[in-house]
């Protein structure tokens, strides 16, 4: 018997099958942890970074087989005079606060406390290393023009960066890559590379459409290298509108969030924004710790850490003195009429961008996801309610032929989600568990 649809005799294609291509030598499935910058900002004694092999050998532990990196390309190859610098790099975080602490102390990704020197090319090589010990796989990626930068004690990183033109960003980011690309063949890494982003987040980040010049870099990048998959990263891809994203991308790492009930209470709060009058405004008042000091008291980070970085001082303030269990009975007790249009986003958003890459012929990857942005200590993602989100997202991604997937942009070592440790086991077990692809030549 036929299964139809309201009398039509068209039946669905099976949309399992990966939508595009891998090398032979990667993995069949990719089972990813975002180590983004925080593999070198929280590398200080005592840090989730510390000791490199251990953290690849718990990953692996885990049942994850790929890291994504900023491995830093501008610092390290991008020939703006920063080779000093990249050789001792200091690590500072955002800096200390008059009120005592630091900038970001239970701000996600930003509770770096700094303290530490790295030499970036030689972890960069240890991690490779591990890696390989490991059987890992690393997709390298930059943040550089997102936030990367901000960590650093002095701002010689940024201000280079930022002196190039907004015209000339992504040639400059081409070149890098390509020198940095060839570092790491001569160091007998090639085969560990398992995708290079242009850049994370064009659409968030400090430089133009990737359509004004980022895309024919891609296209340059994937000519001069043939046999590794090139791409640049979307943070919110357009889903309703994906035939305007430009060609010539070897993959599509496209990210899905579905902030929904988060971002009812972001609005509610003012929290993403700058330069609010009152800030904090009431209903951010009441989530805020009993010892909350004052905005002024706190103090604010340098301006051009700022500058450097898309979040803003109001985040920063609100998320290192929001209450998380106030945050978390927020979100908890308006979850239920948000439960379906996040899901069913969530699932959209997913659908749309294994399609596009089905019809470029292109492996895809949903590189981070899946609720969004909370504070260091909330648990709303980490929770039931946020794990079956990210679950959804993980089986939406299996049965349409994605490549590579997060199981949670906040499982990493540097994020308190990294002890759920058996929830981690099953689902990278499940994820490695989809059927095998067809392999490339």
């Amino acid at each position: 018997m036929t299964e139809r649809y309201l009398g039509s005799g068209t039946i669905h294609p099976d949309e399992r099958p990966l939508t595009g291509e891998v090398p032979a030598h990667l993995p069949p499935r990719l089972t990813i942890t975002l180590w983004d910058f925080s593999w070198y900002t929280q590398a200080g004694p005592g840090q989730p970074y510390a000791d490199l092999d251990a953290a690849v050998a718990d990953a692996a532990a885990l049942g994850y087989n790929a890291i994504r990196i900023c491995a830093a390309p501008l610092l390290l190859a991008g020939g703006l005079g920063l080779d000093d610098l990249a050789e001792s790099l200091e690590i500072e975080g955002l800096g200390s606060s008059p009120a005592g602490g630091y900038f970001g102390q239970r701000t996600r990704w930003y509770d770096t406390p700094g303290g530490f020197r790295v030499d970036l090319w030689r972890r960069l090589l240890a991690l490779f290393e591990a890696a390989e010990r490991h059987g890992m796989v690393l997709i390298l990626a930059s943040w550089e023009y997102q936030q990367s930068t901000a960590f650093a004690a002095s701002p010689r990183w940024f201000h280079a960066i930022d002196a190039v033109p907004l015209s000339e960003r992504y040639a400059v980011l081409g070149r890098a890559w390509d020198a940095l690309i060839d570092r790491l063949t001569e160091a007998g890494h090639r085969e560990r590379i398992a995708l290079v982003e242009l850049h994370n987040e064009v659409d968030f980040s400090i430089l133009p459409a990737l359509a004004d010049g980022g895309a024919a870099e891609v296209v340059a990048l994937r000519a001069r290298h043939p046999d590794l998959l090139v791409t640049a990263s979307y943070g919110k891809p357009p889903h309703l509108d994906m035939h305007s994203l430009p060609s010539g991308l070897g993959a599509a790492q496209f990210h899905v969030y579905s902030y929904g009930v988060l971002d009812a209470l972001q609005q509610r709060i003012d929290i993403r924004s700058e330069g609010s009058a009152g800030f904090p405004n009431p209903p951010l008042r009441e989530l805020l710790r009993p010892e909350a000091p004052s905005v002024a008291a706190y103090g604010r980070a340098e301006d051009w850490k700022f500058a450097a970085t898309v979040v803003t001082d109001q985040m920063v303030y609100g998320y290192d003195w929001i209450d998380p269990q106030a945050w978390d009975s927020w979100l908890e007790h308006h979850y239920p009429p948000y439960e379906h249009v996040m899901r069913r986003e969530i699932a959209a958003r997913t659908i749309a961008i294994s399609r596009w890459a089905r019809w470029q012929g292109v492996p895809a990857i949903v590189g981070e996801g899946w609720v969004g942005y909370t504070p260091l200590h909330g648990t709303f993602e980490e929770g039931p309610l946020g794990r079956a989100l990210a679950e959804h997202g993980v089986r939406t991604a299996l049965d349409h032929g994605v490549w590579g997937v997060v199981l949670c942009s906040n499982a990493a070592p540097h994020h308190p989600m990294w002890q759920l440790r058996e929830w981690q086991q099953g689902l990278n077990a499940e994820v490695l568990a989809a059927p095998a692809p067809p392999r490339a030549s």
